[in-house]
């Protein structure tokens, strides 16, 4: 039995269809407040008749805050996909995002250690990992800076990162995966997924940040791969190309037949921003959409180094350009244009 936490996700999601394509028998965690309408469109991205194959997934209801029912889940396991996470920049969000990703991490590592799981998968960021100075490549072996800038959803996946090595101290095999930018078909209103819808509705706009990105079906195969394979207490970055945001903004228009961004967003029109966003949010009570950790994330550039996981498992990525085509093919198959 393989257990997979965060079914409900784009990563998950995805997951899960490949897991029982190969015919693994699987169990998936979801909250109580879970919607799996995207889970099914996504199978429905497969293969036609996916109603079977959907089926025939375990689904328990738990919280990785929530160790008595987690407990329960863990039940005749023998490997563990922990893709599960909580994503916020909202600074009122730190506790949160520190309950999910910290502690809710450090219960499936133990649950993993006391049932004697074969090995763990857990999927990362490149969050996580050391900043690089003059565009050089950012590598697994960079150390975290703590008096960084980072953001409180990098600091707690870190800490998530560091729970994970500390099961494998104490003799859990891990495998840990640091995914750049995640690109693939299905949760259309959110994440990756609401850019595609952005873009279909036109988007003149773009920030001058560079950035790595990824097929979803990428991390998933690489990770399936790597818990197949006796690799263990290792980590990989997955990132198939790393590009300009203009650039990747410009490749979807022109997917959807659209007309690329030209107007550029200065690092001082962000700024402004999301501190008007702020002070429109704390007088008004409205939703706040624009922080300071996003805009800064628009327009600084990391380039990250693949060639490690490349080396491991002799992988070759989805270029990025066949990524978008295929993911705006399936947008339009669902109705939206």
């Amino acid at each position: 039995m393989i257990l997979v936490t965060g079914g409900t996700g784009l990563v998950g999601a995805h997951l899960l269809y490949s897991l029982l394509k190969e015919g693994n028998k699987v169990r998936a965690i979801h909250r109580t407040t879970s919607d799996f309408a995207s889970v099914k469109q996504v199978f429905s991205y497969y293969t036609e008749n996916w109603e079977p194959l959907f089926n025939k997934i375990e689904w328990v209801e738990a919280n990785l805050t929530d160790i008595p029912a987690l407990t329960l889940a863990f039940e005749g396991v023998e490997k563990v996909y922990h893709a599960a996470a909580y994503v916020s920049f909202h600074p009122k969000h730190f506790y949160k995002l520190k309950k999910s990703n910290i502690e809710g991490t450090a219960n499936v590592v133990n649950l993993s250690l006391f049932f004697a799981i074969k090995k763990l998968c857990h999927i990362s960021s490149v969050a996580t990992l050391g900043n690089s100075e003059h565009l050089q490549l950012i590598h697994e072996d960079l150390p975290w800076n703590p008096d960084a800038e980072n953001s409180d959803y990098s600091i707690t996946k870190y800490g998530a990162e560091m729970e994970v090595w500390r099961g494998a101290q104490e003799g859990l095999a891990t495998v840990i995966v640091n995914p750049g930018v995640i690109l693939g078909s299905g949760f259309w209103n959110s994440g990756t997924g609401a850019i595609f819808s952005k873009v279909n509705k036109g988007q003149p706009f773009f920030a001058n940040g560079e950035m790595g990105f990824v097929d979803v079906r990428d991390v998933v195969n690489i990770c399936i791969q790597l818990m197949e394979s006796p690799i263990k207490n290792e980590r990989f970055i997955l990132v198939s190309e790393n590009i300009s945001y203009k650039r990747l903004l410009s490749i979807m228009a022109l997917a959807f037949g659209k007309n690329p961004p030209k107007i550029e967003l200065k690092s001082w029109m962000l700024t402004l921003g999301w501190k008007l966003d702020f002070l429109k949010s704390a007088l008004t009570g409205s939703r706040q959409n624009l922080f300071k950790s996003t805009a800064n994330a628009m327009v600084s550039k990391k380039h990250y180094n693949n060639q490690k996981i490349k080396n491991a498992l002799g992988y070759t990525f989805i270029s990025l350009h066949e990524t978008i085509i295929n993911t705006v093919s399936n947008f339009k198959k669902t109705n939206f244009l």
